[in-house]
């Protein structure tokens, strides 16, 4: 049963049809890639996906199972710390995670160290890893919709980034992400075509 499948699914933005016939099915385990040049839909899919924007036409079908959405824009609060920012996050999405969980999230991502600091004096590679930290925390085999997940990271940051998914995938998990780099192991939703 795929955790995620669409059927000849369209998605229009004003006057202009970003895309439409869009078929494809993410099965547990599976990792799909969505791709195309700036301005052709891959937010917008992203968005449909997560349930936050109705398509122009076709059908979406979801299992059952939680799903986690990070958008491109990392939704951190400037005035609260690192630790506070993540906590905030997993809390506003049903997430339970204990003040340890949050600091060994933080670990894994590289920024133990600055788990105090405001956000608004982090890098955006250091925000992008906040916001990616909510993924060490998740442990079901979920449908993660990430878009632009590599994006303001450092090379240890992508790999980082890289074995959440490789975990993630192991233990039966779906993701849909859009990336302008290359993502191994994945199979393409190429809206270009």
């Amino acid at each position: 049963m795929p955790r995620l499948r669409a059927a000849n699914l369209a998605c229009r933005r004003g006057s202009r049809l970003l895309f439409e016939h869009l078929q494809f099915a993410i099965a547990p385990g599976q990792l799909a890639w969505v791709r195309g040049r700036n301005g052709r839909g891959k937010t917008s899919l992203l968005r449909i996906a997560a349930g936050l924007a109705p398509p122009e036409s076709g059908r979406l079908e979801r299992d059952e199972s939680a799903s986690v959405f990070i958008g491109h824009a990392n939704g951190l609060k400037d005035e609260l710390s690192a630790h506070e920012s993540l906590s905030f996050l997993l809390r506003l999405h049903g997430r339970r995670a204990s003040g340890e969980g949050v600091d060994a999230a933080l670990r894994r991502l590289g920024l133990f160290e600055r788990r105090h600091a405001p956000v608004r004096t982090l890098s955006q590679g250091q925000r992008r890893r906040v916001a990616l930290a909510r993924l060490a925390v998740e442990d079901t085999a979920s449908l993660w919709i990430l878009d632009e997940p590599f994006d303001a990271l450092d090379a240890e940051g992508a790999e980082c980034l890289h074995a959440l998914l490789r975990e993630h995938l192991q233990r039966g998990g779906s993701v849909l992400l859009s990336s302008h780099v290359p993502v191994p192991a994945a199979f393409e939703i190429d809206l270009d075509r």
